[in-house]
């Protein structure tokens, strides 16, 4: 009997485990739960003869994947997948997939909310901002990017899109005015809601050059990952101009340096973007119906390591 091991230092919701227990076990399978463990040791020795496994937020790392002696497919209940070591996968032959958009929504509301949280003075009693009128930069258009479009058209904003792996069509498709330089993204919008990978691309490219270029009272939204921003010229920016902000919900490195910066800062206490029930339960039922048509039908949809 093939087993599917979960595991989840964070765990899903009772509904998600219900969800993912009957696609697994309908399929002949026999499903194996790793929750709120605090031992890496615990997850290697879990891992040694399953063969399949999920993971949310948990570090997937070259360690564990050698560990696991049988294992054929990693699948992450969400759209990041740099905490899989993708090298150390594709070197045991094991396929890593990610969900995409099941979170999506989730996490568009939650850019969403953000700014309107900054835009008020982060509810303490100040007078604030509006949003009408205002110009959101929406950088990296995908499941995520799409919905924010559609909800900052809600509030009247002028919304623009740059992607360098969309057209212009599809961007404009999404209801975003398209931008080709990035550079001209920042420096024309007072929101920017970032929402792209972490990769060698992409690591630290938010630099002091770009936040310095954006207009007066300008507020950066991170949904995205940490890695993407560089944060000693994120701390230097916020040093030098008064009107900037930045929030996100992952907490950076330099978090006890922002703090001086409170009324212009703000970082959630863990990452926020798919801590809904409805996204939680979505992502985690479409990683065992994406396991199991891999290993019945052989079925590499949403592939990462290729």
């Amino acid at each position: 009997m093939k087993k599917v091991l979960v595991a989840t230092e964070k765990p899903f919701a009772k509904a998600a485990v219900e969800g993912i227990r009957k696609v697994i076990e309908s399929a002949g399978y026999e499903l194996v739960l790793l929750e709120k463990y605090t031992d890496k040791n615990d997850f290697i020795k879990a891992v040694a003869n399953v063969d399949a496994l999920i993971i949310r937020s948990d570090k997937a790392s070259k360690e564990v994947i050698e560990a696991a002696n049988n294992l054929k497919i990693i699948v992450r209940a969400g759209a990041g997948y740099d905490n899989i070591d993708l090298q150390a996968s594709t070197s045991k032959g094991i396929v890593a997939m990610n969900t995409p958009g099941q979170n999506s929504n989730a996490v568009a509301e939650l850019a969403i909310g953000m700014m309107v949280f900054m835009s008020r003075g982060q509810f303490k009693g100040i007078s604030g901002t509006e949003l009408k009128g205002k110009s959101i930069g929406i950088h990296a258009c995908g499941a995520v990017g799409k919905i924010v479009s559609k909800l900052a058209h809600g509030f009247d904003m002028d919304v623009y899109g740059c992607d360098p792996y969309l057209s212009e069509a599809t961007i404009k498709s999404q209801g975003m005015k398209f931008i080709e330089d990035v550079k001209d993204l920042y420096s024309k919008c007072q929101y920017i809601s970032l929402h792209i990978p972490a990769n060698e691309q992409t690591k630290k490219s938010i630099n002091y050059d770009l936040l310095m270029s954006m207009p007066k009272g300008a507020t950066l939204i991170n949904t995205a990952r940490k890695e993407v921003i560089d944060e000693v010229a994120l701390l230097k920016v916020m040093q030098e101009r008064a009107d900037f902000k930045y929030i996100t919900d992952i907490i950076p490195d330099n978090h006890a340096e922002m703090l001086q910066f409170a009324e212009r800062y703000y970082a959630t206490s863990k990452k926020q973007g798919a801590e809904t029930a409805e996204a939680n339960i979505n992502a985690g039922i479409a990683a065992a119906n994406q396991i199991v048509n891999f290993l019945e039908k052989g079925d590499k949809t949403f592939q990462v390591n290729k």
